[in-house]
């Protein structure tokens, strides 16, 4: 079984071919990087609160530094991401910053996740929807799809006139989360890009 498999927790038939590196995994790494910061930022000491960047500490056995949680578990997490995904350097400290001008104490930190989570998925739901027939080009256009990708996404942070209403109320939603994340238009060009690339690759579910 992959260290992936372990970590994650996934179960994969025999005849399927294990995968490394597909889009579960970037985000639950992206989560367990989150978690890392806010560990060591903040000074948490209850890895329970914690669970993603628990199980990540115990599958990969990560000893605690400095008897502080978060600060091995970050650079080894960075290094796995930096490792499989090419993700630069720039990425994590938007990260960083961003976590800590909203993350203060333990209770900006249930408040901060979901509001990631709202503005990823926001995101994500609106760029399937802009992009539908763009996720059918060959894997081998990559410069092509980078291209377009940002293109779609300076759209949704600057276009103003949109015919669907409700894609316009989605726009101004990712912009509301943008604002008080604190994330550039580089930055998510590189996050959405990652996933849309991972999107193409995964398999499509058996009937």
């Amino acid at each position: 079984m992959s260290i992936f498999s372990k970590l994650f927790g996934k179960k994969q038939a025999e005849e399927e071919t294990p995968r490394v590196g597909g889009m579960e995994d970037f985000m639950t790494l992206i989560r367990v990087y989150y978690q890392a910061v806010m560990a060591s930022n903040i000074g948490i000491s209850n890895i329970n609160f914690l669970p993603d960047m628990a199980v990540f500490k115990r599958t990969l056995k990560i000893p605690t530094q400095n008897n502080k949680l978060g600060i091995a578990e970050k650079s080894r997490c960075k290094k796995m991401l930096t490792e499989i995904y090419g993700l630069p350097d720039s990425f994590y400290k938007e990260i960083d910053a961003s976590i800590k001008k909203n993350v203060k104490n333990i209770n900006d930190v249930k408040t901060y996740l979901f509001m990631f989570q709202g503005f990823s998925q926001d995101l994500m739901m609106l760029i399937g929807n802009l992009m539908q027939w763009k996720f059918r080009l060959p894997g081998t256009f990559k410069k092509l799809l980078r291209g377009m990708t940002e293109k779609t996404v300076h759209d949704i942070l600057t276009k103003q006139s949109w015919k669907d209403e409700s894609v316009h109320k989605t726009c101004m939603a990712i912009r509301q989360y943008q604002h008080h994340l604190g994330y550039t238009e580089p930055w998510i060009n590189e996050y959405v890009y990652n996933i849309v690339l991972l999107a193409k690759k995964e398999p499509k579910p058996k009937e």
